[in-house]
């Protein structure tokens, strides 16, 4: 309740420093999609202050089965976002707010929050050194695969796969550094990342090592249009073909918890594992006149244990007090979209993951048809898909019927 308590209080101030500002001035700015764009008179500042929103109906049920049809509503996402620049416009800040229970839940690390809401998503500052370095300080995404620091705004499904749910390395507190080059119409950008290495929003001391993180991508065919390699649709309809290969190495030192977002692991005296997690991400984007391709793969490991290389039992060091563990295995996504000339969009996904022991997760390949209709961009969209899931274990495939509307404004 005092952190329902807290966030109404800001956003009345919020709201009463811009109710105060002169709406008539050349200096305030309001545009959907691009948010409320104020800057000082004498230039030195600026603040663009932005919301955006997701309702989400969803139903399932296992097919052959006489089980009933299981159905919610929900915000599945409520964000409130600050970003622009202080002092000189190289330096540039940013923060984001989660406003949603979905995103307040501390489900998984409840102790390690003090029972808070997760409510900042990022609180960072950029310097741009120069045209070729980026220097980030602060809490927000880490350099991981691409469907993951592509914004959940700006995806062509309801949704991200499975593959990301489990082995994306999220967001963190740390140091990041941007880089890149042009070779020709060839553009190379490598990221380098130190982070804590637990996750955001954490009020306990760094219970492991730390998490260090490199990135390499490389288009080979030139930029994007409007940074289109980290937006899934084609809304530029690239008149050339555009492709952006990335490659990410995750090595988290001593990590107590499952995965990125996973829950902490407790053995029985109630001490925290403390074990090495490896991950390795691979993912590519090929864009041209209104046709999208996208495909990732993920591998995790902890990389001072022998895990079996068939799905069996864990050794028993890796399980917890909770019979749960690290969240390892490997898993692929192919997904696909075109936009056609009246903004609706068809897209399909294939999504497969395996654990390399039994306690991971289950094994699970799934198929997902969507269409969407974009009114303007992914500022007012309306999107729906439906997914077929199967495991070896599981009786019955499931099947998921999703409808879901985005604002931002």
């Amino acid at each position: 309740m005092r952190a329902q308590i807290r966030i109404a209080i800001a956003l009345f101030t919020v709201l009463s420093i811009f109710s105060s500002v002169n709406a008539q001035s050349p200096l305030v700015k309001l545009q959907l999609g691009k948010g409320l764009q104020i800057m000082a008179a004498d230039s030195s500042m600026s603040m663009k202050m932005s919301f955006r929103m997701q309702s989400l109906f969803e139903t399932e049920r296992d097919l052959n089965s006489d089980s009933e049809w299981a159905t919610s509503f929900l915000v599945r996402r409520s964000r409130l976002k600050f970003d622009g620049f202080a002092f000189h416009p190289s330096l540039i800040y940013k923060v984001e707010l989660a406003l949603s229970n979905r995103d307040l839940s501390t489900s998984s690390d409840l102790s390690q929050t003090s029972g808070a809401p997760k409510i900042i998503l990022d609180a960072a500052i950029k310097w741009a050194i120069n045209d070729h370095f980026e220097l980030w300080a602060g809490q927000t995404q880490l350099p991981g695969n691409r469907e993951r620091v592509v914004s959940s705004q700006n995806m062509q499904l309801v949704d991200r796969s499975r593959v990301n749910s489990l082995f994306n390395i999220d967001r963190d507190m740390g140091l990041q550094l941007y880089s890149s080059f042009k070779a020709g119409n060839m553009v190379i950008k490598p990221i380098i990342a130190w982070a804590l290495g637990e996750g955001r929003n954490l009020s306990i001391d760094n219970e492991g090592g730390f998490e260090y993180v490199g990135r390499l991508e490389f288009l080979p065919l030139g930029e994007f249009t409007g940074k289109g390699d980290y937006t899934q649709t084609d809304f530029a309809r690239e008149v050339k073909p555009k492709a952006s290969f990335g490659a990410t190495y995750s090595f988290n030192e001593g990590t107590p918890r499952q995965s990125a977002t996973g829950r902490f692991l407790i053995d029985s005296t109630g001490s925290y594992f403390h074990h090495d997690l490896k991950t390795i991400l691979v993912d590519g984007i090929f864009k041209y006149r209104g046709f999208s391709l996208l495909s990732e793969y993920a591998y995790r490991t902890v990389t001072d244990m022998d895990i079996p290389d068939e799905p069996a039992d864990y050794p028993v060091e890796l399980i917890d007090d909770n019979n749960r563990t690290y969240t390892t295995g490997y898993g692929i996504m192919v997904q696909s979209g075109y936009l056609f000339k009246n903004n609706w969009e068809v897209a399909c996904r294939y999504t497969y993951v395996k654990p390399d022991a039994g306690q991971s997760f289950n094994e699970t390949t799934e198929y997902t048809l969507g269409v969407s209709k974009y009114f303007v961009g992914n500022s007012l969209k309306i999107q729906s898909d439906i997914s077929l899931s199967e495991s070896p274990g599981m009786s019955d495939p499931n099947l998921k019927y999703r409808l879901q509307m985005e604002l931002a404004f």
